[in-house]
């Protein structure tokens, strides 16, 4: 179960469109509702819970925060996925995360919940005191409206909730969901994960009389239900926001000790560059750091040496999932997997790591690195039980090898990946001939193999261009195209790329977002998370097996069998990852003795500490 998306502010999965309609459903008297939902082990709060371990439940309300964001918006509408959105409005969703658990929800909008053994469809009982910032309450009919809007706004939504065919109000403060199938453990959860949405704000007119559409980009801020609201808005450049005093869900268990801060805000920055000296000149206060050449070289300011800005690496419990040069198997010149293990022969990892990256990482092997449900050695029992049907229509390397990436770390190594590299493009049909003393790879039509990387930082630039360097050693023409991210997600929305950087993160619990990073359906749909489009029956197979596991074992085993096809298949050139978040901050805040194993919890279970901002403005 996965929610993520590219930068703090958007959101990250999404789902395919069924019609809701009525239910008939009869009330059963021996019902018993819960306070929370998870997918297999126990919860950990009780139903009379006083707030998460995780949290000072005094902790003061108080102070600013402030984050730098690399890009810019050109929309307030974050529930469409035309434009580029910023973060200007909060919606309370059904459940919400702890984040000491890897699958539990507990009740946020709704104080209780209730599915049949069979998970066939989920009750929800709203709160009665549950408001918008309007101070009007939450419905039952904002709850439908917002799953048929949000499904109809965005492909995302419509894929994620893609098996939810019917709703209905079944009480004066109760919605019914019907799956239209049984044994999808995730469903319910998923379904917490709805933002209600206001049905009489996004149905009514703006203040020029213009009607609304959730459909369509718009600069007026939609309005919400969270702990914060927007207050000043300058487009493209800032989104400042202030905690809603009265807010209505402010006492309940799950946000005791949370949401802090005064305000928040959001300043946007065109170049990664520029962020970082803002950050130094203390224009915002909190980095994660997604250079490692920064990391290593670039914290030897000040306000470092004297102690106002701490750096942490702050290690976590968490899968680290496929980041990756994901090549666009749309695109005919991809489809041989030859040409795309070729590609891969020729990527210098080792090199890159020495030194572009001060050593900091580890080659990805896998689509859930750093975890039991990474594949390791040959296939166990249980999971040729899974592949052994499916054997025709997968690598024979699933069976008889365990994967691992060429090693470029010698001379010889390097020149042996690449005459491997050179004889799989020739098998696929791929000739070297001579052009101005340089090598260029044509197949039968004369037609030349090229490739375009799309980029929406700089930052990648330094790692493509000795790339292009291998790559036209073997007579492959090379183009790098970095873009501003606005163009770029255009780009991305309609898989109009050669080659783009893909990173698809992983909980602990992989669910029903599998199917829009590799379902065959998800590869045709616009704005898809199938980057490089994948659409294999096995694949599918092994999908919808992980989605209906039964019980934790059975996920395990089906993530392993799904692993060894995608790998094998060799869709993308894997990339790298770190095991912990490499953070830097001002000195102004405080936090909770033990952070929760999953998140660093910044900013929401932090505060501002008065004595500490008071040290760092003295030095």
């Amino acid at each position: 179960m996965t929610i993520t998306r590219r930068t703090l502010l958007k959101l990250a999965s999404l789902a395919p469109a069924a019609k809701i309609v009525g239910i008939q459903m009869a009330h059963a008297d021996d019902r018993t509702f819960r306070h929370a939902l998870t997918l297999f082990n126990d919860i950990k709060y009780p139903a009379d819970f006083k707030h998460f371990d995780y949290v000072k439940p005094d902790a003061p309300k108080a102070g600013r925060v402030r984050f730098g964001l690399v890009g810019s918006f050109d929309n307030l509408n974050p529930y469409t996925f035309k434009g580029e959105a910023g973060g200007a409005v909060q919606n309370d969703t059904l459940l919400t995360s702890s984040l000491d658990e890897p699958s539990t929800e507990y009740g946020l909008v709704a104080s209780g919940v209730w599915h049949p053994e069979d998970r066939s469809l989920v009750v929800y009982r709203l709160r009665p005191e549950a408001r918008f910032h309007d101070g009007t309450p939450i419905t039952p009919d904002d709850v439908i409206w917002s799953m048929q809007a949000l499904r109809d706004a965005n492909p995302f939504y419509n894929a994620y909730y893609k098996n939810i065919a019917k709703a209905e109000q079944t009480g004066e403060h109760e919605v019914t969901f019907d799956f239209g199938q049984k044994g999808n453990r995730e469903l319910p959860l998923i379904t917490g994960q709805l933002p209600v949405l206001p049905k009489h704000w996004w149905t009514g007119k703006d203040a020029s009389g213009k009607q609304r559409n959730i459909q369509e980009t718009s600069f007026e801020v939609p309005l919400g239900s969270g702990a914060y609201v927007a207050d000043e808005v300058k487009l493209g450049t800032s989104i400042h926001l202030k905690r809603v005093a009265d807010y209505w869900g402010k006492d309940l268990a799950v946000n005791v000790g949370q949401n802090n801060f005064d305000t928040i805000e959001y300043i946007y920055f065109r170049d990664a560059n520029v962020a970082f000296e803002a950050f130094k000149g203390d224009q915002f206060d909190w980095r994660t750091e997604s250079s490692s050449k920064t990391w290593a070289t670039g914290y030897d300011f000040p306000a470092v040496k004297d102690g106002r800005v701490i750096k942490e690496e702050i290690k976590l419990e968490q899968v680290e999932g496929m980041q990756a040069w994901a090549l666009n198997v749309r695109r005919n010149k991809f489809q041989d997997a030859r040409v795309r293990q070729a590609l891969n022969l020729a990527f210098d990892f080792e090199w890159a790591n020495q030194n572009l990256f001060y050593g900091q990482y580890k080659r990805s092997r896998s689509y859930f690195n750093n975890s039991e449900m990474e594949a390791k050695g040959l296939p166990s029992d249980a999971e040729l039980a899974l592949l052994n049907p499916l054997k025709d229509q997968l690598p024979a390397e699933v069976f008889t090898a365990e994967y691992a990436n060429p090693l470029n770390d010698t001379p010889q190594n390097k020149r042996k990946n690449l005459r491997q590299a050179a004889k799989l493009l020739s098998d696929a049909g791929w000739a070297i001939t001579q052009d101005g003393g340089k090598n260029v790879l044509k197949n039968a039509k004369g037609e030349q193999l090229t490739v375009d990387f799309l980029l929406d930082s700089p930052l990648f630039e330094r790692i493509a261009l000795p790339y292009q360097q291998s790559l036209e050693l073997l007579g492959i023409g090379v183009t790098i195209k970095t873009v501003d991210s606005a163009q770029y997600e255009r780009q991305v929305q309609n898989f109009d790329y050669d080659i783009v950087v893909g990173n698809w993160a992983q909980s602990l619990s992989p669910g029903n977002e599998q199917r829009e990073f590799w379902g065959s359906e998800a590869a045709k749909r616009t704005g898809s998370r199938n980057l490089v489009g994948i659409s294999n029956p096995a694949i599918d197979k092994l999908v919808e097996t992980l989605i209906f596991a039964p019980d934790r074992e059975s996920l395990v085993t089906a993530c392993k069998a799904l692993d060894r096809a995608l790998i094998w298949n060799h869709y993308v050139v894997p990339m790298w990852y770190i095991d912990y978040d490499r953070t830097a901050r001002w000195d102004r805040f405080g936090r909770p003795d033990k952070l929760p194993d999953l998140s660093t919890g910044f900013p929401t279970i932090w505060w501002w500490d008065e004595e500490k901002a008071k040290m760092v403005k003295q030095k």
